[in-house]
């Protein structure tokens, strides 16, 4: 029952036309491949041309057993003439009945116990009919149905003794010959349900497959989603920042007009870049950190202090590390990117407030920052926001092993405090 693919399988359920050769498989295990295949055949098994071949062999099988019954009836003299015809006759149209076991395989089986009772002739469809049954249905339908027919051996062989062999040698071989039909009926169904247990298991492996595989550009993609955000957020609020005092004053100095628009070209040349990286990333199909450009880390907090400072804002920083740099990349890399964030959410929603930054941490006690800004001094316009930020940084720093509380405060001031471990990664 073996056959050759002409294109893999897919996590869904392959047909028949998936095959090279689909003719040469059992009807039974095609309409298990193909759930339609019996619909599309108006909900009756269609054989296949491996089941014609099949079914005609089975026939020439009972006809030739047939024959031989029907001669070893004519010659034994026990029997009369009329009851010889008649047992040849019965013999007949039971051999023409095996056509029918693939449709009525249990009522066929059922038919030829008493068939076989009075008929020599049928004595090959009766074994064809017991075959079918242990191929197409489940044992307890076998051990009855067989057993039976194995029970009425010896009250046969009373009946219709064979005039050559003994009576015990006659039932023994019998029986015999019931269990070996039995039998390879069996084995024949346990190695159709081995091989489609071993499909469902493919088809479950290529689907578990395919699941990791999507699961892992979906972290992928998420993973560069928040580093799009960390990254461009930052910088398009220092832009809005910057374009906004340029609308509200523009009798502004001279001097502060040049500086305004300074950061405006710096931040959007930054934002380019940063989003030339991401684009990059995306075509090529790698993680983030694995990208042409350094990653930052926490000796670079300095200088986001500084830009936020030059864009207006008043941050008080205060790092209690004995050495910045000793500090693991990726665990500076959280960082920085939690403090990004921070002092962008201040900027859009508590401008003219002063933010205070607090970094400490040594190796086996982790990394704790603290950002806290109290309520802005002044009304601030609705900005909108989507709290997509606060949430990726949870996230981020409950993947890297730590963890991440932000909420408003009593006195309406905001704080964002993170813990994350000393792991060198």
């Amino acid at each position: 029952m073996s056959w050759s693919k002409s294109r893999p399988q897919t996590a869904d359920a392959p047909s028949p036309s998936d095959y090279r050769w689909p003719s040469l498989l059992p009807s039974a295990v095609a309409d298990e491949f193909d759930p339609d295949r019996a619909a599309r055949n108006g909900g009756r098994p269609r054989r296949t041309a491996r089941d014609w071949l099949v079914d005609f062999l089975c026939f020439l099988v009972a006809v030739l057993i047939g024959l031989i019954g029907a001669e070893a009836v004519g010659k034994n003299p026990n029997v009369s003439e009329n009851a010889a015809h008649l047992d040849q006759l019965i013999g007949a149209v039971a051999c023409a009945a095996v056509w029918l076991r693939r449709r009525w395989p249990v009522g066929l089986a059922i038919a030829m116990i008493p068939v076989s009772v009075v008929s020599d002739t049928a004595g090959g469809a009766a074994a064809v009919a017991l075959f079918t049954l242990a191929v197409h249905r489940p044992f307890r339908y076998v051990a009855w149905i067989g057993g039976i027919t194995t029970a009425l051996v010896p009250f046969i062989y009373v009946l219709r003794p064979d005039a050559d062999i003994p009576y015990g040698v006659a039932v023994a071989l019998a029986v015999m010959l019931s269990l070996t039909v039995v039998a390879w009926g069996m084995f024949v169904r346990s190695r159709r349900q081995l091989l489609l247990s071993l499909r469902d298991r493919a088809l479950r492996a290529e689907t578990e497959a395919e699941l990791r595989a999507e699961q892992a550009q979906r972290l992928a993609r998420e993973a560069i989603a928040r580093e799009m955000h960390d990254v461009l957020a930052h910088r398009l609020t220092l832009l809005s920042v910057h374009a906004g005092a340029l609308e509200f004053r523009p009798d502004a100095p001279q001097a502060e007009v040049a500086r305004a628009a300074g950061v405006i070209r710096d931040s959007a040349h930054e934002a380019l870049q940063d989003l030339r990286e991401i684009i990059g990333v995306l075509r090529a199909n790698e993680p983030a950190e694995e990208s042409g450009r350094p990653q930052p880390t926490l000796t670079e907090l300095d200088q986001l202090v500084a830009e936020s400072r030059q864009a207006g804002m008043e941050v008080r920083l205060d790092s209690r590390l004995d050495d910045p740099k000793a500090v693991p990349a990726a665990t500076g890399r959280n960082a920085y990117r939690i403090a990004q964030e921070a002092l962008t959410n201040a900027r859009k929603h508590a401008p003219g407030a002063e933010v205070a930054i607090s970094v400490t941490g040594a190796p086996g006690e982790g990394l704790t920052l603290d950002i806290h800004n109290p309520p802005p001094p002044g009304e601030v316009p609705h900005v909108p926001g989507s709290g997509q930020g606060l949430i990726g940084l949870t996230e981020r720093a409950t993947l890297a092993g730590g963890r991440l509380d932000h909420g408003e405060e009593a006195d309406g001031g905001f704080r964002v405090h993170a813990w994350l471990p000393w792991l060198e990664r």
